[in-house]
């Protein structure tokens, strides 16, 4: 009970911090000046938001220490002993490069397998960007995606306690590329990640480019490198998806056949047709 008390604490702040950073960023530089804080799905996006961080993450760093410790058994000491020898700085630029690398096409992945897709389509179905909306993604999804941004960590030895600013890096620079900001900072757009590039990435249009996360390096060199002028007119998906937390989450792990079956019961429910319940799953 204590250590679920501590989490909830540390939820709250989580929240407070992220609220007192990017908001008055948003008003002050907004990308999309006519979007409301609170703005349609905002409560789904919290649910995300709070599933995260009170019952995902957790989850998540477990299956990481599996994977790292079964790496440990596979990989050979000597190779292991060479890297962490290395100076710090060039094992650190080691990882970025290497992290950037396999996001990149893990991502671009996501978008061209289909099963990849079910879930990553999740992330992509919300319809207004900001940094609420960044929180939008199945777990199944944030395993897949987290733990290939770790990997390279993982495969060459590294401590992932002393990578520990690194990943809260890559989480802050996640959340703000979703952000609903707009500063454009000139040439280095082909160094740095920004909004501007990631939104675009958001685009309705499935295969839009812009699969890096930290820096575009990876999109101009294989070609993927975006960047209009402008905001895109609408972001989403094409596909009919979900509108609730449990149906967004129930969707891709669900065969077609049981899904469409849920859907039909949901429909003929004499309760919800009386009452003109809205379909929230259709």
């Amino acid at each position: 009970m204590e250590d679920f008390l501590k989490l909830v604490i540390a939820t709250g702040a989580s929240f407070l911090f992220l609220s007192l950073v990017f908001m008055p960023m948003e008003r002050v530089f907004p990308a999309k000046k006519k979007q409301k804080i609170l703005r349609s799905n905002w409560v789904l996006d919290l649910c995300y938001f709070l599933g995260q961080y009170l019952l995902w993450n957790g989850l998540v760093l477990m299956l990481l220490n599996i994977l790292g410790n079964w790496l440990d058994g596979v990989m050979p000491r000597d190779f292991r002993l060479l890297v962490g020898n290395q100076p710090l700085w060039l094992q650190a630029t080691e990882v970025i490069l290497l992290s950037d690398l396999f996001i990149y096409w893990g991502h671009r992945i996501q978008h061209k397998v289909d099963f990849l897709w079910r879930f990553h389509k999740v992330h992509h179905s919300t319809e207004h960007l900001d940094w609420l909306a960044a929180h939008r993604e199945h777990p199944l999804d944030t395993i897949y995606t987290v733990g290939l941004i770790n990997l390279p960590a993982l495969l060459l030895g590294f401590d992932l306690e002393a990578l520990s600013i690194l990943v809260a890096f890559r989480g802050i620079w996640a959340i703000y590329i979703h952000s609903n900001v707009r500063l454009p900072i000139g040439p280095l757009k082909y160094i740095i990640g920004s909004p501007e590039l990631h939104h675009w990435h958001h685009d309705i249009e499935r295969d839009a480019g812009n699969y890096a996360n930290v820096s575009p390096l990876m999109d101009l060199v294989f070609g993927t490198y975006s960047c209009p002028p402008s905001e895109p007119e609408k972001v989403g998906i094409k596909e009919a998806f979900p509108k609730s937390y449990l149906g967004q989450l129930a969707k891709p792990v669900l065969p077609e056949s049981i899904w469409k079956l849920l859907i039909r019961k949901r429909k003929t429910d004499p309760a919800r047709v009386a009452n003109g319940c809205p379909d929230e799953i259709k």
